[in-house]
This record gives C-alpha cells, structure tokens and sequence, in this order.
C-alpha cells in the first residue's frame, strides 16, 4: 500500500484531537509498538488506523469544469454547431441556454422555429450536456448569480462576434467584468440571417420562374436551368472541419447497421427525431446524403438551400448520427448494402418527395427485396418545405429583420481581424 506522505497524521491530529489522544494513551497502556510486535509482521500503527478509514486523506478528482453558452438557435445550422463543439473544448461540461421566444422578438424579431423545435436541436447536437429554457437575451447580474451558484458554471462563452443590445451595449459586459467570460471564434460562411436570405431570395425565384411552367418550393421538380438565387453560400468546407464532427469510428463486426438517407436540407427537428427513431432499431447508424444535384433534379432547382458539406455536417454534429455518406446515390443498390454491411434501410413517414417510394423508381426497391426495408413513423409533421413556408408567409417581418441584421453583418465582415481558434 502507498502513501503520497504522512501529513494525513498531523491533519488527524488537528481535525480529531480527542479521538487522536485516546488512540495513543491506549496504545501507550497496551505497550503497542512496532519494534515489539516486528516479529510478528505487525505492520505500523497508521497503517493499523488507515485500514479502519481513520484521518486517511482521500484522494480528490479534478474539479470538472462547467461552461455555458447561450443562443436563439433559430434556423439551427452548423455554425451552431461548430460553436457548441468549440464551447465543450474549453471545459468538461456544457450547458446550454435557450433564448426564449418573447426575448428573440424584443431583440431580433420573430423566430422561425418554436421553443420546442429550438430545444430539440440544441439536446440533439453531441457536445451538449445540459440544456436551460427560456434563458434571457441578456446576461443580466441576476441570471449570472444563478448560472455561478445554482448551475455550478465556471466561464460564460460567447463567439468573437459581437452581441449587442437595442441600446447599443454588450450582452456579455457583466460576464467581462467578472472576470469568468471565454471567446470562440465565429464560423464563417453561414448565420441564421444568410439562411433567411437564400429563402427570400428562392422564393423571388420560384415567383418569377412560375410563368414559366415553374412550381414552388414543394411542387415538382422544373426542367429548365434556374438560377441558384442572389445568395451563395460562403462556406469554404476543409477535410480538418469534418473531422471534427465526425466521431472516428466504423462499426463492430458483429454490428446491426441501420441507414436511412435524404436531403436533409434546412436541418430541423423532425430530422432529429427520425433519426433518433432510427438510432433505436441497430447499434450504428449511417446517413446517407443526397448530392445537390440530386436534390435539384428530384426537388426543384431552387433546391437545396444548404449544399451538401453544410447538411453533411449539421447530420454529423447530431448525437444519434455515427456516420455519414456524403453524396450518397439516389437508389440504394446491392452493392451498397454490402459494402456497409446494412442490416436495415429506413424512411420515414413524412418526406418530400414520399410519391417517389413506389413504381418502377422507388429508391428502396432492392432492400424491399431483400426484406431489410422498414417505413418509419415520422415523430413530427415538419418538412424542409413547411419551415421554409413559415419565412414565405411572414416574409415583410423577415426581410425586415434581415435588412437590419445584414447592416451589423457588413460590419463585421469590414472590420473582421483573424482570430486564434478552430
């Protein structure tokens, strides 16, 4: 047995003298010593009271770090994502904060998702540990003295973008001051307001297209070429970036594969659930995802609004996700189900493009035959289209918000500076 020292003695000494005191005058009364009891192999008196748990110093683990980030995460895409990955690495635990709607409205207007819809994706990303409802817009002094004594937080997180408030000062000026506030870097490329625009922007198109035989965002696909809109996504994908979200690991021998695919464009929590659902049917689970220009070709050219490294990596950084086919092929083939070693093939309920899952260009015909297909029941009736809709049908207070919030996003770009961090 090893002792770090024998400190534990004296500390025994101070913390229990009477119980210390008594040991020792009844040991002096017995005659107890180490020297007379040695050839017995009696081993020393602290060892003797260590065994009994008497003033041994237990040992302490390192305190766990606790970290918060805070958001609105309306419209969730990866730059969420790759924020709350970035906030975990700077502790042991991340709890996360989610704005309520009444605050999202007094300071960037209406959201698009519920409050319901935004926690579903906030607990369904991999790096979150924790999740707090309706948190304020503001890191007011009151909710800082929760998250420090009732949360156990160590550090407030925020990205290096600023957060200001209708009055022009910092959301996070408290946490500065207090000396317990951590920055991330921004991911560049893709904001809630950019999301917002390329909607706009896809609506424009589809309107103008409509003379021309064209359709909407959910009708069928159009044959003529079609511009992509005014906003380009300037996301510059890197192998390192989906290395991060990727969880490194392929599945067991011996393991139940289950894979289920599509466009998942404008990532949402019915795409979260789903995959929950299909999680629960095997042991790994592997996401196939469409090609844009299979998502065009089979949804319209106005379609998707993320490309295929943006749905690849908001698919990644959900936690029932183990792995993930970038591009994968509309028809799951023979070979494909080798390959992988797929045990069973899933789709849900709800869907897009639903009316393509039977006849002669159903997808899923060779798994069908081979009896490894299931439809799953879609937790939730949300679709790509539907969300999308939402912006359409209260566009003016959307190009409104957005006009606003470009202005600070010129801003930032123009005055941007390289900051350290990944």
């Amino acid at each position: 047995m090893h002792y770090e020292s024998n400190s534990w003695i004296w500390e025994g000494v101070y913390d229990y003298p009477h119980l210390f005191g008594g040991l020792m005058v009844m040991a002096a009364l017995l005659g107890l010593s180490t020297s007379y009891f040695a050839g017995l192999g009696v081993p020393p008196l602290p060892f003797l009271w260590s065994d009994f748990g008497i003033f041994h110093k237990k040992k302490r683990g390192k305190k766990r770090i606790r970290v918060y980030m805070d958001g609105c995460f309306d419209l969730m895409h990866y730059g969420h994502a790759n924020a709350l990955r970035q906030a975990k690495a700077l502790g042991d635990e991340l709890v996360v904060g989610v704005v309520s709607d009444e605050e999202i409205i007094a300071n960037k207007g209406p959201p698009v998702l519920s409050m319901e819809e935004r926690l579903a994706l906030v607990s369904g990303l991999k790096w979150v540990d924790e999740v707090i409802t309706n948190a304020p817009y503001e890191i007011t002094e009151q909710f800082m003295n929760s998250l420090f004594n009732e949360h156990k937080i160590d550090y407030i997180i925020h990205g290096d973008d600023p957060c200001l408030l209708p009055d022009g000062t910092d959301a996070y000026g408290l946490a500065k001051k207090a000396g317990r506030y951590m920055q991330i870097k921004r991911t560049e490329g893709v904001s809630s307001t950019d999301i917002v625009g390329r909607i706009l922007s896809s609506m424009r198109d589809t309107k103008g297209s409509q003379d021309h035989n064209g359709t909407s965002l959910c009708g069928e696909p159009r044959k003529e070429s079609g511009s992509k809109g005014a906003h380009v996504s300037q996301f510059l994908p890197t192998s390192r970036r989906i290395v991060q979200f990727s969880n490194g690991k392929g599945p067991a021998p011996n393991a139940r594969v289950v894979y289920i695919d599509g466009a998942f464009d404008l990532f949402h929590a019915g795409h979260v659930e789903i995959l929950k659902s299909a999680r629960q049917l095997g042991d790994f689970l592997l996401v196939g995802i469409h090609a844009d220009e299979t998502v065009s070709e089979h949804r319209g050219n106005q379609h998707p609004i993320m490309h295929l490294h943006e749905r690849s990596l908001s698919v990644l950084a959900c936690r029932y996700v183990d792995e993930v086919i970038i591009g994968t092929p509309w028809e799951v083939t023979t070979d494909m189900i080798t390959t992988f070693n797929i045990s069973l093939v899933v789709h849900g309920t709800v869907a897009e493009n639903s009316s393509s899952l039977t006849g002669e260009n159903d997808p899923y015909k060779v798994p069908k035959s081979m009896g490894i297909f299931r439809l799953l029941e879609s937790p939730k009736n949300i679709t790509t289209s539907s969300v999308a809709h939402r912006i359409m049908a209260n566009h003016e207070a959307y190009m409104k918000r957005n006009a606003k919030k470009a202005e600070s996003e010129k801003k930032y770009y123009a005055e941007k500076k390289y900051v350290t961090g990944d």
